[in-house]
C-alpha cells in the first residue's frame, strides 16, 4: 500500500486500548480550526500553539483562589507560599499529561473516561466532576459579585443575578473564532498580573519572609486549621475541570497527524501551559503575599478574612488610595476570565461523558444556575461572612473531588495499548503516582480532622 491513512501513526492506541477506534470529535465547532503550518520557525510555531495554556491557568487565580491565599497569608503569615509552589508545580506536571492525552489518543479525558470504564462508572466519575464544576462555578458567581458591588455599589444578591449573562458573551466570543476567546483570556491575566504587581509593590513585603515561606514545613500537617486551608488552596490551585478542559483543547490546533507531529505538538503544548502556569503561581503568591504583608500579626489575622474587608482596609492600611480600586479591577477579572473557562469544562464534561450535545448557552446556563440558587440563598441569609465561607468550603470541595479526574490521567497516559510509543516512561510515572498519593493522602487526612472536630461539637 502505497497512500496509508494519515491518522494512524506508531502503534494506533485506538485498535487495542479503546472499546472505540475512532472518537468523536472534543469540541467540534473548534476541532482543529486554528492551522500550524509545518515549516514555521520555532518561535512562530510556538506562538501559533500557545493558547490552551492560558485558558486553563485562569482556573488557577479564580476567586476560590483569593478566598483561600487572602485566608492563608493573614492568619499565618507567608507559610503557606510553599503549598502555593508545590500546587502549581503539581499542577504543571497534570497538565502536561492532559496535553498528552489529548493529542496523542485524539480524546479529551472525559471521552477517555467513558470509552474506558463500564458506564455506571461513567456515570459515577461524571456526577463527581459535575460536582466539581458546580462548586467552582460558585466561586465565580460570589467573586463576580462581590467585585461589582465594591465597583459599583450592586447588592450583592443582584449581582449574583446578573453573572447569569455571561451566557451572552460567551457564546459571542466563540461565534467570532476561539483565537478571540484565547487573547481575551490573556488580556484579562495580564490587567490581573498589573494590579497586584502594584499591590505587591505598595505592601512592602519581608523578602526573607517570603523566600523563607516558600520551603515547605511539617508544621502544615500537624496544624489541623493550616491542614484545611492548604487542602483548600490545593482545592483552589489544582482543579478537576481543568484536566478535562486542557486535554480537549490542545485539540483545537491543526498540526501533522504523525508521529513527529505530535511529538512536536506535545512539546509545545507543554511549553505552553508551564509557562501560563508560572502566570498564575506569580498571581497566587502576590494574592498571600500581600495579605501577608498587609494583615499578618494584626487585629484582621484571621482564616476568613472576607474580599470585602480585603478591599476596604487595602487603601487605608497601605496608605494608597488606588490599592484597594485595583483590588477590585482584578477581582472582576478574574471572575469573567474564570466563566470563560468554566463555560467550555462544562460542555466538554457533558458531551464527553454522556455523548450528549447541547447548546453551549444553554449548558452555561443551567450550571450557572445551579451555583447561582446556593450562593443566592447564603448571600441573603448569612451576608458577606456566608459568602467567604462558601467561598473557601467550595474550593475544599474541588479538592476532594481532585483524586476522581487525576488517577484515570495517570493510569491512561501510563497505558502503552492507550498512548503507544507516548506511554509515560518509567521516571514520570513514578512521580506522576508519588503526586497522586500525595492529594489523597491530604484529602484522606482532611476528612479524618474534619470527622474529628465535628464529634468534638456534639
Amino acid at each position: 500500500m502505497s497512500n496509508p491513512s494519515p491518522i494512524v501513526v506508531s502503534p494506533q492506541p485506538g485498535e487495542s486500548g479503546w472499546r472505540s477506534s475512532n472518537p468523536t470529535p472534543s469540541l467540534v465547532e473548534v476541532h482543529r480550526s486554528i492551522p500550524v503550518p509545518k515549516h514555521l520557525s520555532f518561535w512562530r510555531k510556538m506562538l501559533a500553539f500557545s493558547g490552551p495554556g492560558y485558558l486553563v491557568a485562569v482556573g488557577y487565580m479564580d476567586p476560590g483562589n483569593w478566598a483561600t491565599d487572602l485566608g492563608g497569608g493573614s492568619q499565618f503569615g507567608y507559610t503557606l507560599l510553599s503549598v502555593v509552589l508545590l500546587s502549581n508545580v503539581m499542577a504543571i506536571l497534570l497538565q502536561a499529561l492532559c496535553a498528552k492525552l489529548g493529542i496523542v489518543t485524539g480524546r479529551d479525558l472525559a471521552q477517555a473516561c467513558r470509552d474506558h470504564y463500564a458506564r455506571p462508572v461513567a456515570i459515577v466519575l461524571w456526577l463527581l466532576c459535575e460536582v466539581a464544576i458546580c462548586a467552582c462555578d460558585l466561586a465565580e458567581v460570589i467573586g463576580s459579585a462581590i467585585a461589582l458591588n465594591l465597583l459599583f455599589h450592586i447588592p450583592l444578591v443582584v449581582g449574583v443575578c446578573l453573572t447569569a449573562l455571561d451566557v451572552l458573551a460567551v457564546m459571542y466570543l466563540q461565534q467570532k473564532g476561539f483565537r478571540y476567546v484565547e487573547i481575551l483570556v490573556v488580556v484579562l491575566i495580564l490587567v490581573i498580573g498589573a494590579c497586584f504587581l502594584a499591590e505587591i509593590t505598595f505592601s512592602r513585603p519581608n523578602l526573607s519572609g517570603v523566600m523563607a515561606g516558600f520551603i515547605p514545613r511539617l508544621e502544615i500537617i500537624r496544624n489541623p486549621e493550616m491542614l484545611y486551608l492548604a487542602i483548600a488552596i490545593l482545592g483552589a490551585t489544582v482543579m478537576p475541570h481543568n484536566l478535562y478542559l486542557h486535554s480537549s483543547i490542545v485539540q483545537t490546533r491543526k498540526y501533522e497527524q504523525s508521529e513527529e507531529g505530535k511529538r512536536e505538538a506535545i512539546k509545545f503544548a507543554i511549553i505552553d501551559s508551564s509557562v501560563a502556569l508560572m502566570f498564575a503561581l506569580f498571581i497566587n503568591a502576590a494574592i498571600l503575599i500581600v495579605a501577608a504583608a498587609t494583615f499578618h500579626g494584626t487585629a484582621h489575622q484571621v482564616a476568613e478574612i472576607q474580599i470585602q474587608d480585603a478591599h476596604k482596609l487595602l487603601s487605608p492600611v497601605l496608605g494608597v488610595t488606588v490599592a484597594s480600586t485595583l483590588f477590585a479591577v482584578a477581582l472582576l477579572a478574574s471572575g469573567q476570565n474564570s466563566t470563560l473557562t468554566g463555560t467550555l469544562a462544562g460542555q466538554i464534561v457533558m458531551e464527553g461523558f454522556l455523548n450528549i450535545r447541547l447548546r453551549p448557552w444553554l449548558r452555561r446556563l443551567v450550571t450557572r444556575l445551579i451555583a447561582i440558587v446556593p450562593a443566592v440563598i447564603v448571600t441573603a441569609i448569612a451576608g458577606e461572612s456566608g459568602t467567604a465561607k462558601l467561598l473557601i468550603f467550595s474550593q475544599v470541595i474541588l479538592s476532594l473531588q481532585l483524586a476522581f479526574a487525576v488517577v484515570p490521567l495517570v493510569l491512561f497516559t501510563s497505558d502503552r495499548r492507550k498512548m503507544g510509543a507516548f506511554a509515560n516512561p518509567t521516571w514520570l510515572k513514578i512521580t506522576a503516582w508519588t503526586v497522586t498519593t500525595i492529594i489523597a493522602g491530604l484529602n484522606a487526612k482532611l476528612l479524618a480532622d474534619v470527622v474529628g472536630l465535628t464529634k468534638l461539637f456534639r
